[in-house]
């Protein structure tokens, strides 16, 4: 009886672990695709070279800057 119950552990600990480290695999990959696809395109600042979120940014025709004083300084001299 005692052998019966341990087997019986056994496999439950085994199908337990199995479907634990089986499980979040699958999730992840769908969590990383969904952030991926959420993720806001980057652009860098045409004066002082800091990337940032599109959205986030304030452009002018081709360029886009961090902040307003950066807009209005324009670009940057360093040939980044």
């Amino acid at each position: 009886m005692l052998r019966l119950l341990f087997w019986i552990a056994v496999i439950f600990a085994a199908i337990w672990l199995w479907r634990k480290f089986k499980a979040p695999a699958a999730s992840n990959q769908s969590q990383r695709n969904s952030r991926e696809q959420d993720a806001a395109p980057m652009v860098r600042c045409a004066h002082c070279g800091v990337h940032l979120p599109r959205d986030r940014a304030l452009g002018n025709q081709q360029q886009w800057y961090c902040s307003q004083a950066h807009l209005e300084q324009g670009p940057g001299a360093s040939g980044r």
